[in-house]
């Protein structure tokens, strides 16, 4: 973002871009003139004719204000520029206008090639801007182009318009404020994990009929909370542990056959068991 006087600091930029890139013999004048406005014989004139405002950037978010992290901004005014680029040159008995095409390729050259504004010939205003300063050139409507030499009662010469954006002016202090405190209490967090965590290391017996007691055995078990689930049946919920060892008993009624023992240690240990039914 930029001060409220980046407009001009725009204009003055591309004045130091064309001055330092064109290569023409003897060099030519830039300068930032109205049409009717008198300059050197040859040269070749940026007049800026139109501003628009970008109504998309208009609704950006609030953002950090550059250099301050505690303070935010509202979206400054986004604008593009639009500028009529004109050579002027003596006219030739014969070969008329040909000096000022000549000028014109020349500028039109340094502007395709330079599509950003290098930082090396921006004005020091603008050096802390966030957004680039683009140049694109762009169609120019014939009654939009007759318009402009008419109102200034000057005969039309060729013209080429070039758009630069964009440019974003700062907002005023109304549209700053300070950024919402996100730390509301600092101090030290609260681990709950255990340094040596629980396990369920074997499960006896492996197999037997419907309603033989399972016994577990582990280490670290002491403190936590067991449960157990058999085929999808919930045998121990919670269950409290005093020490490395807990037991559930199986359901009746159990056909033969290999089924699935789950248990875990307070969401801190699983493990699956197998066990068989027989008859």
């Amino acid at each position: 973002m930029s001060a409220s006087t980046a407009i001009g600091m725009v204009g003055a930029s591309l004045r130091s871009m064309l001055i330092g890139e064109m290569h023409l013999s003897p060099a030519v004048d830039v300068t930032i003139l109205a049409p009717d406005e008198q300059g050197s014989g040859r040269r070749v004139n940026l007049f800026l004719y139109k501003l628009v405002e970008n109504p998309f950037l208009k609704n950006q978010d609030w953002t950090v204000k550059p250099g301050n992290p505690n303070q935010l901004v509202a979206a400054p005014l986004s604008l593009s520029l639009f500028y009529l680029l004109t050579p002027y040159a003596p006219n030739d008995p014969q070969t008329g206008n040909a000096t000022a095409h000549q000028i014109l390729g020349e500028a039109m050259r340094v502007l395709y090639e330079n599509a950003v504004i290098p930082p090396s010939y921006l004005d020091p205003g603008l050096a802390g801007a966030r957004e680039s300063l683009q140049v694109a050139s762009t169609a120019l409507d014939p009654e939009e182009l007759r318009g402009i030499w008419t109102t200034f009662s000057q005969p039309f010469r060729l013209s080429v318009m070039y758009q630069v954006s964009t440019v974003q002016l700062d907002r005023s202090a109304a549209g700053q404020r300070p950024m919402p405190k996100r730390v509301r209490q600092v101090g030290v967090p609260d681990v709950r994990a255990p340094l040596d965590p629980p396990s369920v290391t074997d499960m006896s017996p492996a197999s037997g009929p419907a309603g033989t007691v399972l016994t577990f055995t582990g280490v670290n078990l002491a403190g936590w909370h067991a449960g157990a689930t058999f085929s999808n049946q919930t045998l121990l919920a919670g269950l409290p542990l005093a020490g490395d060892t807990f037991t559930a008993t199986l359901p009746g009624g159990l056909l033969p056959g290999f089924y699935d023992v789950r248990v875990d240690v307070s969401g801190l240990f699983r493990r699956t068991f197998l066990f068989e039914i027989t008859p």
